[in-house]
């Protein structure tokens, strides 16, 4: 994106949003089988709608996975307990419909190529310390913290669904202010006034205090400000009873909320053959060390692969006039000191780990917890000291 003065936005769900939920039980799949088959091959994908959870898609294990148990435990832990919320992990029907991988993409996956074609970007700038784009980064820790004050009961009116959205204005390419915050959070009725179609100004008040605030640097908040809360005034009916979800249809919330391109692929039910996965995780390690080593203030990276063959078929890096060395040596760089390959990706972020329903929710990227090898930053040094 090109410096300028500008407004921009992205958006966050939370794990209670409908298709949160299916990226966390395709997830859940995924992860109960690496526990068991490292070597197993997983395409999940779930769907949810009003009292029922559709689990489906293309296994191939040595191991076992009870759907009936996993899904039902997955949904309780999101908080979906009480028949109240119009979906409850006792009372939802789940239906299995999964089947077995092609062999004819397996004989090309086992010899180390690549599990589908298709192109995968990596994104890193200096807006943030996580080194991400400062609108999604906000808008994933106002969904965390909604989450955060339901289950410890600090705003216990709060349902499981919800959503966040952020807009930053941009001055000389740099975030300056907050200019809006949306939430839109589920919700008893207790918190509706009079006429039953809104929610009282002290709740709206203390969700601004208790979760905005909480959040969002006082820094960047001002007079100009505005929030919106609960914009059409009440959401008493949320998650699957109001909104069906499917895996997969949160990729830009799950990446660099618009700030940077996205190959298409969605990640989760994935195991990581499927470069959609793998190779964003490998593009996001390598865009991130790229700006930590000094190299460039932004970068945008781009990879793509053949299916059946092992080495990418291009490699592009765009700095926005960031870079403070040539963009060529900057890629030569990446071919000398990242293998790109997927068993060498698989193996250089440890990939064959029960690690992803944590991913599934809150975003892949900028986040701390030790499981995400993808945002360290041990090459920026050699990239630096190369350079």
């Amino acid at each position: 994106m090109s410096v300028g003065n500008f407004l921009f936005t992205s958006e966050s769900v939370t794990e209670g949003h409908p298709d949160k939920m299916c990226d966390q039980i395709s997830d859940g799949v995924l992860d109960a089988i690496l526990e068991q088959d490292r070597r197993g091959r997983v395409a999940c994908e779930s769907f949810i709608s009003v009292g029922l959870v559709m689990v489906g898609g293309e296994i191939t294990t040595t191991g076992y996975v009870d759907i009936q148990s996993l899904v039902r435990k997955i949904i309780e832990d999101i908080g979906y307990i009480d028949p109240a919320l119009g979906f409850s992990s006792r009372g939802c029907a789940i239906l299995n419909a999964i089947g077995s991988q092609s062999p004819d993409i397996a004989q090309g996956v086992d010899t180390g190529g690549a599990g589908d074609q298709g192109l995968m970007s990596g994104f890193a700038c200096r807006e943030t310390d996580e080194l991400m784009p400062m609108p999604i980064m906000l808008a994933h820790k106002l969904t965390r913290r909604l989450a955060e004050v339901r289950k410890k009961s600090i705003l216990d009116f709060l349902g499981p669904d919800g959503k966040s959205q952020v807009t930053i204005q941009y001055i000389d390419g740099k975030p300056a202010r907050v200019d809006a915050v949306v939430i839109s959070t589920q919700h008893t009725e207790e918190i509706l006034d009079q006429t039953g179609m809104k929610i009282t100004e002290k709740s709206r008040e203390e969700i601004i205090d208790k979760v905005v605030k909480h959040v969002i640097p006082s820094s960047m908040l001002d007079e100009k400000t505005t929030y919106y809360v609960n914009p059409t005034g009440k959401f008493v009916i949320g998650g699957p009873q109001s909104d069906t979800g499917m895996t997969g249809r949160k990729i830009i919330v799950d990446t660099y909320g618009g700030m940077a391109a996205h190959g298409g692929g969605a990640f989760s039910g994935k195991d990581p053959t499927k470069v959609d996965r793998s190779a964003s995780y490998m593009a996001r390690y390598i865009a991130k060390n790229v700006v930590a080593s000094g190299l460039a203030d932004k970068c945008n990276i781009q990879l793509a692969y053949a299916i059946g063959v092992a080495e990418p078929v291009s490699i592009m890096v765009f700095t926005d006039g960031t870079n403070h060395i040539d963009e060529d040596r900057i890629s030569d760089l990446i071919r000398k000191h990242f293998v790109l390959t997927p068993k060498g990706i698989i193996e250089t972020l440890d990939l064959l780990r029960p690690i992803y329903r944590g991913t599934a929710a809150y975003g892949h990227f900028g986040r701390s917890e030790k499981e995400f090898i993808w945002e360290r930053q041990d090459k920026a040094d050699d990239l630096a000291k190369d350079a």
